[in-house]
């Protein structure tokens, strides 16, 4: 086991979510394409996007949501031009390969890849997997934070 490149106290510091609610706990890989993190949080009872039947699938969208977050945010570090927050605009082509999350006894692997963008979104393609199984993939549209010019 390699030692993560970031800890849940320093993704949080990153990306828009602090608290429970910045749900992933290690980066462990990351370059200009792709980012690799893992998570805990779906076992914890107290999590803050847990309903009375669990942590529900669609909810793996979230985790990969704040893994393009902290994507973003670590190639806006590296290039020497902080990151401004984006917003997901749009998740396509997703495939839910099971019911909840909260009942997986191991840690979620969170991957995100990069495809295309411009400076006004990002096209992203996503896994979320569980002891090598498929929990979660699809593809998302990250819409960046840029002021409308003046019409």
């Amino acid at each position: 086991m390699t030692t993560p490149l970031l800890d849940h106290a320093g993704i949080a510091a990153r990306i828009p979510h602090s608290g429970a609610m910045c749900l992933l706990g290690e980066l462990d890989a990351w370059d200009r394409d792709h980012v690799v993190c893992h998570a805990a949080s779906h076992r914890d009872p107290a999590h803050p996007l847990r309903t009375a039947s669990g942590l529900l699938s669609p909810c793996a969208i979230e985790y990969a949501a704040q893994a393009m977050a902290l994507h973003g945010a670590l190639i806006g570090a590296a290039a020497g031009s902080p990151a401004t927050p984006g917003y997901l605009a749009s998740a396509r082509g997703v495939r839910l390969h099971r019911l909840r999350l909260d009942d997986l006894a191991g840690d979620l692997r969170v991957e995100a890849r990069r495809g295309a963008g411009d400076a006004r979104q990002i096209l992203y393609t996503f896994a979320i997997s569980h002891a090598g199984e498929p929990v979660a993939d699809g593809r998302a549209t990250v819409v960046l934070n840029t002021p409308l010019a003046d019409r």
